[in-house]
């Protein structure tokens, strides 16, 4: 005997209907009970409609007429024209009763619990019914049983209790007796005092368990319409897959917490008698869906991560609780007697302090019952007053692996820790089966999904990267994600997944990540207007794993929401100077926030583009190196110049060639006044362990002083050409010693100065050559021979590459 049980979601439409009795003909030569809910929606209308008459509201007439409409619609598309008038009929006969019903609690203003169940009663009674007809006109032999002639209960309307022992003999009477399939009706059964009762949320699932266990059922097969029990609700996590197999336990510890594809009802009748209860889906019925069963052996140490959502945590604490005996049990009677069901309970070793999770609806009542029944301790000062905190959600991972398993916790408080996800308590049974946690209800879906990284995908880390600054850099890093992406995937198991772009004037968000092919152009055609403020509120509201900001701009707007970004848990990758280079304060404010928020802050790129050296300087300070000094020439542009400055070519021409050739900002003035080396060397210093200022650092300025006037860009160039010589005497003076000019940076005891010096053949500096950044690092253990870092110091795609570098490494710190 096979028992199964279709949901609403199964039989919303004749066409679902028509799709389920072909599903289930194959089960027709053996035998099956099968078990009907109420067609998709039709039990919460019944609800509101009820709920309209009582408030004296005539739409209900309508409402009613509208549902009345739908089910004789099924009968019309599902039965035969030579049958439907006795069906028909007998549908309206029902209606009818119902509309009674609601006549009179729209006339005296009353639904009691007891009117509410026959109400609801209708949903099941109607569609069971109607397929049972639609079965017969199939040629089937089957019967509508209504449920209530066979479920005995309690009368604890909403929530009825079953009389297992009364059940289980009515349905095996009846079953000797009736050998044809039974057609019944979910969700409905009788009082001993021939009342109707309901059974409760999923009360249809739990009615086929309840005909499973008194049939002694091979198997319970719940049809849905999704594919199995999945490791996690699949609207929150995108990468969610169904769990094959699992025990009834791992079934009930996730259901508790959430996962609404079954109850723990349900559950019951079918565990006692070792029954398997198989999930499956009604629009994919070839997929094997889940099996729940006594022992599930898949090697598996989690099954599932499932969330319970509008909680609220209350805090009874002070030494009056310290080594008393029975005040435990005082609070929790007090819960009890006021009907408040706690959720999770978590208590220190100290015994200072207990917490406990209630629904949000309950936290105010339950603060009220508790502060009076201490309040002579709480008078006297022994108690504090009862903090509530409201709006939080209760994640929790599943998994019979668990047991005798070192690392499940400290891999869920890892993933939960690095995304930025606050725990503000912890429960844990003595089964080891299930750790749960309380978390803000707004980091849900991000706790989701680092806890299904961590465990389903713990060698696969998916990155949510956020771009600001599309101009050269910003493309070039957008074509190397996309032509390195499936290498990354493969090879080191990582997901870089662009989720926003904006330039100037627009931005674009898509939370599934955008198509790198096409989003520059979707940018322009269906982008947002771009604020920063904008851009970092949506970016916060999406609250996403391992979310990383990228700002290829050079603009101090955006390094303003630095702070607030690493604050919001966000990591950062930029190759913009402009944050790195302010005040010192600001500087170690940004590393303080990224160190305590436990999220990365990298800027490789801000010095020598794509080249390692603050990652590499940063290697040597931790392993206990120091800094003695530092030589470099760390503009690209100013080296270019001064490479391509030699005999018969004049400074103004060659300043010129490198603007024709990109090298230079729009005004070269920019370069050669060298503060951008100043900003460089400075990063560098803080870096060395120095606290220093931009205004402690000696910058020559190789702009000549009548030069340095607001003017046009034409202007200026003849205005240097009017200097040319006394360039070319400075190079003549070089080249008579065998030198040749470098614009160098030194930090040497503590101090900076920036200028143009000349160096001779055997210094390194002096077959530096085009746009070559170099930079000499001398250490306690690099002494003798310093540590050379030499090659492209400018250039879009050396330096996206050294970005892309640094969200990669950002990916191996979340793993």
């Amino acid at each position: 005997m096979k028992v199964i049980k279709f949901g609403g979601s199964s039989v919303a439409t004749p066409a679902r209907i028509k799709e389920v009795i072909a599903i289930v003909e194959p089960y027709l030569k053996g035998e099956v009970a099968i078990v009907f809910s109420a067609f998709g929606g039709v039990t919460d209308t019944l609800i509101q409609i009820s709920k309209l008459a009582l408030e004296g509201n005539l739409e209900y007439k309508e409402k009613l007429a509208e549902l009345e409409s739908r089910h004789l619609e099924a009968v019309n598309e599902l039965i035969i024209i030579q049958r439907q008038s006795g069906i028909l009929a007998q549908v309206k006969f029902m209606v009818n009763e119902l509309e009674d019903l609601l006549h009179g609690i729209y006339l005296v203003k009353e639904r009691t619990p007891r009117t509410l169940d026959f109400i609801m009663s209708f949903g099941e009674r109607l569609s069971a019914y109607i397929i049972a007809e639609a079965f017969k006109d199939a040629r089937h032999d089957v019967s509508f049983l209504d449920a209530r002639k066979v479920i005995r209960t309690d009368n604890h309307f909403g929530y009825a209790k079953v009389d297992f022992d009364k059940t289980n003999k009515l349905i095996q009477d009846h079953f000797k007796h009736h050998e044809e399939v039974q057609i019944i009706t979910g969700f409905v059964a009788t009082s001993e005092s021939g009342e109707t009762t309901t059974l409760g949320r999923s009360g249809s699932d739990y009615t086929a368990a309840i005909f499973a266990g008194a049939l002694h059922a091979s198997d319970l097969e719940i049809w849905t319409d999704v594919n199995g029990m999945m490791t996690a609700d699949p609207r929150k996590v995108k990468k969610a897959f169904t769990v094959p197999e699992m025990s009834y336990e791992e079934a009930m510890e996730l259901s508790h917490f959430g996962a609404k594809v079954i109850f723990p009802a349900t559950m019951q009748p079918a565990m006692v008698n070792h029954i398997p209860i198989w999930i499956k889906n009604t629009f994919n019925p070839a997929f094997k869906g889940t099996v729940i069963h006594a022992k599930s052996a898949n090697g598996k140490m989690i099954k599932g991560i499932s969330t319970m959502s509008e909680v609220s945590l209350l805090s009874l604490q002070g030494s009056g609780l310290l080594g008393v005996v029975g005040a435990s049990a005082r609070l929790f009677a007090t819960l009890a007697r006021e009907q408040v069901n706690v959720i999770l309970i978590s208590q220190a070793s100290s015994e200072h302090s207990i917490c406990f999770a209630v629904e949000n609806l309950h936290a105010r009542r339950a603060k009220l019952a508790i502060e009076k029944e201490f309040q002579y301790e709480i008078k006297s000062e022994e108690i504090d007053e009862v903090q509530v905190e409201s709006d939080l959600s209760i994640v929790a991972v599943v998994g019979d692996g668990m047991k005798h398993s070192p690392g499940t916790s400290g891999r869920m408080f890892s993933a939960l820790g690095k995304n930025g996800v606050n725990v503000m308590a912890i429960a844990q049974g003595s089964s080891e089966r299930n750790i749960s946690a309380v978390i803000p209800g707004h980091d849900v879906a991000k706790a989701l999904n680092a806890l299904h990284e961590a465990f389903f995908l713990s060698d696969r880390k998916v990155l949510s990267v956020f771009l600001v600054g599309t101009g050269l850099i910003g493309k070039a890093l957008l074509t190397m994600v996309k032509d390195q992406f499936a290498k990354l995937a493969k090879e080191n198991l990582l997901e870089v997944t662009v989720v926003a772009v904006a330039n100037s004037r627009k931005m674009l968000f898509r939370e599934e990540g955008l198509s790198l092919d096409s989003c520059l152009e979707q940018l322009q055609k269906e982008g947002e207007a771009m604020s920063m403020q904008s851009f970092y509120d949506s970016m916060v509201m999406l609250n996403l794993s391992n979310s990383i900001f990228v700002d290829c701009t050079s603009s101090p707007d955006v390094t303003g929401f630095y702070e607030s970004i690493l604050s919001a848990n966000i990591s950062i990758v930029t190759p913009n100077k402009k944050a790195n280079s302010g005040s010192m304060e600001s500087y170690s404010r940004l590393k303080d926030i990224a160190f305590r928020r436990g999220v990365k802050f990298l800027y490789e790129t801000n010095v020598g583009a794509g080249l390692p050296v603050i990652n590499t300087m940063n290697d040597l300070l931790l392993s206990g190196d120091n800094v003695l000094s530092i030589e470099a020439v760390l503009s690209g542009t100013l080296n270019f110049i001064f490479s391509t400055f030699t005999e018969g070519k004049k400074f103004s021409e060659v300043v010129r060639e490198a603007k024709v050739k990109g090298y230079t900002e729009p005004d070269p003035r920019d370069d050669l006044n060298g503060m951008d080396v100043a900003r460089k060397i400075l990063i560098l210093s803080r870096e060395a362990g120095l606290s220093m200022e931009l205004d402690d650092i000696k910058v020559e300025n190789l702009v000549p002083e009548s030069c340095r006037k607001d003017m046009p860009v034409e202007e200026f160039f003849k205005c240097l050409a009017q200097h040319d010589d006394e360039f070319e005497t400075l190079r003549q003076e070089a080249a008579a010693k065998g030198e040749k000019l470098r614009y160098m940076a030194v930090l040497d005891r503590g101090q900076v100065k920036i200028g143009l010096s000349s160096v001779g053949q055997t210094h390194p500096f002096y077959s530096l050559s085009g746009s070559d950044n170099i930079i000499l690092l001398t250490t306690a253990r690099y002494h003798e021979r310093p540590m050379v870092i030499r090659g492209p110091g400018a250039g879009a795609d050396v330096t996206a590459a050294g970005v892309f570098a640094d969200i990669i490494r950002i990916g191996h710190y979340a793993k």
